[in-house]
């Protein structure tokens, strides 16, 4: 899959494509199945598939400490689309001169001169240009002008209800994990380099793996069942997502993970980690003695939550 950053680095030979357009967090079933009706378009059309991203997106730019979080980093979101057979990926600065495009403005330097798009498969409900002025029935007559088809995406439910990263978000925030993996179509994952820490964990008889997150914010916070994948194995574990209150730190969200029985070196490898099933809150203790119990009590019931699965 081919990554152009912004309309500047486009070329010729990236004219004449079906496109898609949106932020595609979490690449949940709803997404997937958008993608499937572009990879359709494309191979009866002869065309390669572009999906177009914004970053930041659009509602991080306008609001970033009220924007929903992110379920997906870019290197994640880029990695799945790229496993749903994407060919291109347009990601374009949303940035005050974007942001002050009008709609026409955007389809005639994104679309028309930029990508030379013959076909958009696009949701019913997606707005852009300045004020969102933009909508599906403007890309309509928009595609009529310029020589371009537009299709309107179905939408996909599950239990009656529209999948989208906002119900992902809700189950995550729930602790509904199974629902959760049924919105995406796998379990939900974080992904990161293992970076030197406090090392307090290992001063603490737990040695974590920690992390790097590289945002703000997560849509999960607590202590839970977690599972790695390495050499080949899901090696099982606890870990800690949060601020960790009951030590100084730097406010931002940490990721901290503890694999039963596994004493190797981590450090600098990329690993993904597949939440299971939440344990409790994040929560302050008075004391490194308390935190150290609690601590303690997790990794017991990580043991006897994955003992039992093994049997079962």
């Amino acid at each position: 899959m081919q990554l152009v950053r912004g309309l500047h680095n486009l070329r010729p030979q990236h004219r004449g494509c079906v496109a898609t357009i949106g932020n595609f967090d979490g690449v949940h079933r709803g997404h997937q199945a958008i993608l499937k009706r572009l990879r359709e378009r494309a191979a009866e059309l002869g065309l390669p598939s572009c999906v177009v991203i914004f970053e930041p997106q659009p509602r991080e730019f306008f609001g970033p400490d009220t924007a929903p979080v992110r379920l997906t980093r870019l290197r994640d979101k880029l990695e799945l689309l790229a496993r749903e057979g994407v060919d291109r990926v347009l990601c374009l600065a949303f940035n005050r001169r974007l942001r002050e495009l009008s709609a026409a403005e955007f389809v005639h330097a994104v679309l028309v001169e930029g990508l030379g798009a013959k076909h958009l498969e696009i949701g019913d409900d997606f707005r852009f240009g300045c004020d969102r002025a933009g909508d599906f029935d403007f890309l309509l007559q928009a595609g009529e002008a310029e020589g371009f088809s537009v299709e309107a995406a179905a939408t996909v439910e599950l239990d009656g209800l529209r999948v989208s990263s906002t119900r992902v978000r809700q189950s995550l925030a729930d602790g509904d994990f199974a629902l959760a993996e049924r919105l995406l179509g796998r379990p939900f994952t974080i992904t990161g380099r293992v970076l030197h820490g406090q090392k307090l964990g290992r001063q603490l008889g737990t040695p974590t793996a920690n992390v790097q997150l590289k945002r703000r914010r997560v849509p999960l916070n607590g202590v839970y069942l977690v599972s790695v994948e390495l050499e080949g194995r899901q090696l099982p574990g606890v870990a800690n997502i949060g601020v960790r209150p009951s030590v100084k730190g730097d406010g931002r969200a940490h990721l901290e993970v503890h694999l039963l029985d596994y004493s190797a070196d981590l450090y600098d490898r990329r690993i993904s980690v597949t939440f299971h099933h939440k344990l409790r809150d994040e929560q302050r203790f008075a004391s490194l003695e308390a935190l150290k119990s609690a601590i303690d009590a997790d990794v017991a019931a990580a043991r006897a939550y994955w003992q039992g699965t093994q049997s079962n």
